[in-house]
C-alpha cells in the first residue's frame, strides 16, 4: 500500500516560515490519516477521501479557502480517476459546495461523468450536496486588495495504491486567482489527473502548461509502454521545459515506484508507505 499527496506550490500562499510549518504539519497529518484509511478501503475511496481532507484545510487552494476569480466568484474544479475501471469523472467551475471531489465521486455512477458550471451545481443539489460558501475572510481580503495577481499555482491531489494493487488519482483546485471567469484548469482533465492499472498521476502548477503537454496522461502512457515512472516523468518534463512550463507531479506505478518532481522548487508533498515523508 502506498499513498502520496501534494498541496500545490508553497509560493501559492504566504512565504512565511509559520505558513510553511503549518502546511508541513497539515500534510503530515492528512497523509497519515489517509494511510490508516487505506488499510480498510480501496485506492479509489482513499484518493477521494484524502482530497476531501485537503479541500477542508484552508491552507490549500481547493475547496474552502480556494482562490477567487476576477468577478468575485469562487469556482472550483476536481476530478477522480479509477485505474481499475478506467472511469474518469469531474466537475468544472462548480460553486457553493464544500467538497467538489465528492461530487466527482457521485458522478462516477453516471453515464455523463464530467459536468460544468450550473449543470454541475444542479446535479450536486439534486444529490444532497447542501449550499456552502467556501470563501474565507482571508481570500476575500486578498481579492479586495488584489494582492495575488502574480499567477498563483495551487492545487491539491492524491494518488493511492491499495492492498490489491489498484491505483486511483484525485485532484482538486480553486484556480489561480483573478482569472477570467469560468477559465478551465487542468485539474478536471486527463492532462492533470489520470490513472490506469500501470500508474496514477496528479499534477499541480499552471494549468495551461500542463494541458499543453497532456502531462498526467502522457506520463501514465509512457509507463504503460514500458518506461519506469521516473523515466516517463523526466522525459515528459523535458518537453515541458521547451516553453519553460510550470508544473509538479506526484505519481505511483504498479511496480510500487513512487515518484514526485517539479519544474520549479517548492511543491509541497507528503507520502506514506509505512514510512512518513514530508517535503517543503
Amino acid at each position: 500500500m502506498k499513498l502520496i499527496i501534494h498541496g500545490g506550490f508553497f509560493s501559492e500562499s504566504s512565504s512565511s516560515e509559520e505558513t510553511k510549518k503549518a502546511k508541513q504539519q497539515a500534510l503530515s497529518d492528512i497523509v497519515t490519516a489517509g494511510y490508516d484509511y487505506l488499510k480498510t478501503h480501496t485506492a479509489l475511496q482513499t484518493a477521494s477521501y484524502v482530497v476531501s481532507l485537503l479541500e477542508d484545510n484552508t491552507l490549500f487552494n481547493a475547496g474552502t479557502g480556494g482562490q477567487i476569480q476576477s468577478d468575485g466568484k469562487l469556482r472550483m474544479s476536481a476530478s477522480l480517476m479509477d485505474g481499475k475501471s478506467l472511469k474518469f469523472s469531474g466537475v468544472i467551475n462548480i460553486e457553493d459546495v464544500r467538497n467538489p471531489i465528492m461530487v466527482a465521486v457521485k458522478l462516477l455512477e453516471e453515464e455523463d461523468r464530467v459536468l460544468s458550471g450550473p449543470g454541475a451545481l444542479g446535479y450536486a443539489r439534486k444529490h444532497g450536496f447542501e449550499a456552502y460558501n467556501p470563501i474565507t475572510t482571508e481570500r476575500q481580503q486578498e481579492f479586495e486588495e488584489k494582492r495575488n495577481q502574480q499567477n498563483n499555482k495551487g492545487t491539491v491531489g492524491c494518488v493511492a495504491m491499495d492492498a490489491d494493487g489498484n491505483i486511483a488519482a484525485a485532484t482538486s483546485t480553486g484556480g489561480k486567482g483573478f482569472e477570467i471567469p469560468c477559465r478551465v484548469s487542468d485539474s478536471a482533465t486527463v492532462a492533470g489527473n489520470y490513472a490506469n492499472a500501470d500508474a496514477g498521476v496528479s499534477c499541480t502548477g499552471v494549468g495551461e502548461d500542463i494541458v499543453n503537454v497532456g502531462l498526467a496522461l502522457k506520463i501514465v502512457t509512457r509507463v504503460t509502454d514500458g518506461m519506469t515512472l521516473q523515466q516517463a516523468t523526466d522525459k515528459s518534463f523535458q518537453e515541458l521545459k521547451q516553453f519553460d512550463g510550470f508544473a509538479g507531479v506526484i505519481a505511483i506505478s504498479s511496480t510500487g515506484e513512487m515518484y514526485h518532481t517539479d519544474s520549479h522548487p517548492y511543491m509541497v508533498w507528503a507520502s506514506f508507505d509505512g514510512r512518513l515523508q514530508v517535503f517543503n
